[in-house]
């Protein structure tokens, strides 16, 4: 069985993007043919890390399924674009931080999933530095 390999690009990669900018980017899975993909996901969206329960929130989502007859409806580039909001702001801090990706997933029959991310930074906030006594 082969394996669907899951490409996101973004259109304008930079150090960091400020809150009001468009993202934009595409994305494309290379499925072989008569392969098990069963529909795909494309979010954008962060997460935090660190001490204490761990959030994420999504800003944008799009999902495509396979069509009616059964062909899969995502082969082929695909383009995606969100403005993105005024907060949460990247965040490297020393208990928590805040991370902001593009994520796609590949949804595969019997339950399985693939896993693409492409992670940016929103806004320029400084790491945090451990104080030291």
């Amino acid at each position: 069985m082969s394996v669907p390999i899951l490409t996101v690009t973004l259109n304008e990669p930079r150090e960091a993007y400020q809150p009001g900018d468009t993202l934009s980017g595409t994305y494309q899975v290379h499925a072989p043919p008569g392969g098990e993909s069963q529909a795909l996901e494309i979010s954008v969206l962060w997460t935090t890390e660190g001490k204490g329960d761990e959030d994420m929130a999504v800003h944008s989502f799009e999902r495509a399924t396979v069509d009616e007859t059964g062909q899969i409806a995502f082969l082929g580039p695909r383009q995606f674009s969100t403005v993105l909001p005024n907060s949460p702001l990247t965040y490297d801090g020393v208990i928590v931080k805040i991370r902001w990706c593009v994520r796609l997933r590949v949804f595969l029959a019997r339950g399985k999933q693939l896993v693409e991310e492409c992670p940016f930074r929103l806004g320029t906030i400084p790491a945090a530095r451990a104080v030291l006594p």
